[in-house]
């Protein structure tokens, strides 16, 4: 396996920062990415390189095996645990401080393929790399259940993400990591969901709540109010002499609860009167009326 320089890849050095990382892999990604750059082969390998170098060094305890071991870094722990092993075994066998040189090329024959019958016998299946994504939604997007392509390192992979998905979950897609060792299983996919919110509802865990504007007169008399909601518009009821902030809820028209289907949260709304500004004389008149009056 060829080393490469992640660090170079992204335009960063070894003593960049997470957030410094994040945002080398956000303009480099959007550079080279393969809606911008169609039929063109060398922008998707790099998109490819830079995806790989963001899932290396955005993980801490990546970035913390690759800086070690270079572009053995996938193979760290079984490295590690190959020497320990080693160690001990010299010690019984030769004493302190003997070692032979066989002792660790037959646990790196057996990982890479070659070497002696005595590493063959000794041929060990390491599960795969395990690798994290990070999908970025809008509140709308997981209203209902969909799918949608994700690409990691440089492979798209066809999900179908659940309704009532929340910010910061972490979702694992079995078997669809790092391939294995001497064939042993895939590693997983982990995926954590980043949900913005540019609507105008707030969600608290499967409830929704917001606020409308009600003007005076509708709000003294009463009458109808049209409410959007992301299921469509719902037409409400006011009463008469309904007070400010007043809340309503309308029951299973919040958030659809995760993985259960046909089942969702409520929707608070909370009116807010509006008082009328630019009075025109007779309006002055009839309210200096209405004043005598109370």
């Amino acid at each position: 396996m060829t080393y490469i320089d992640y660090y170079k890849i992204l335009g960063i050095n070894k003593k960049a920062t997470e957030n410094d990382i994040k945002k080398a892999y956000r303009k480099m990604a959007r550079k080279y990415h393969p809606d911008l750059n169609p039929d063109d082969k060398e922008a998707e390998r790099k998109f490819k390189e830079i995806n790989e170098a963001n899932e290396v060094l955005s993980n801490p305890e990546n970035r913390k095996k690759y800086d070690k071991y270079g572009k053995d870094w996938k193979h760290a722990e079984e490295f590690e645990k190959a020497q320990q092993q080693q160690h001990h075994r010299g010690r019984r066998q030769r004493g302190p401080g003997q070692y032979s040189e066989e002792d660790f090329s037959d646990f790196f024959s057996s990982m890479f393929g070659g070497g002696s019958a005595r590493s063959q016998r000794r041929n060990v299946q390491f599960r795969g790399q395990d690798y994290n994504a990070e999908l970025q939604l809008e509140l709308e997007d997981v209203y209902r259940t969909h799918k949608r392509t994700l690409t990691v390192n440089g492979k798209n992979i066809r999900l179908t993400i659940p309704a009532g998905v929340k910010n910061g979950q972490v979702i694992k897609i079995k078997g669809h990591g790092g391939e294995g060792i001497n064939d042993g299983p895939r590693g997983d996919l982990n995926i954590k969901f980043s949900i913005s919110n540019h609507s105008k509802f707030k969600r608290d865990k499967d409830n929704l709540y917001t606020t409308i504007d009600l003007d005076l007169y509708k709000a003294l008399l009463g009458g109808e109010v049209v409410i959007d909601t992301f299921d469509g518009k719902v037409k409400l009821k006011v009463k008469p002499e309904t007070k400010n902030l007043t809340k309503v809820k309308l029951k299973g028209k919040g958030f659809p609860v995760y993985k259960k289907e046909g089942q969702f949260g409520d929707l608070y709304i909370t009116y807010q009167i509006k008082t009328p500004t630019n009075l025109s004389d007779k309006e002055k008149e009839l309210i200096k009326e209405l004043a005598k009056l109370r």
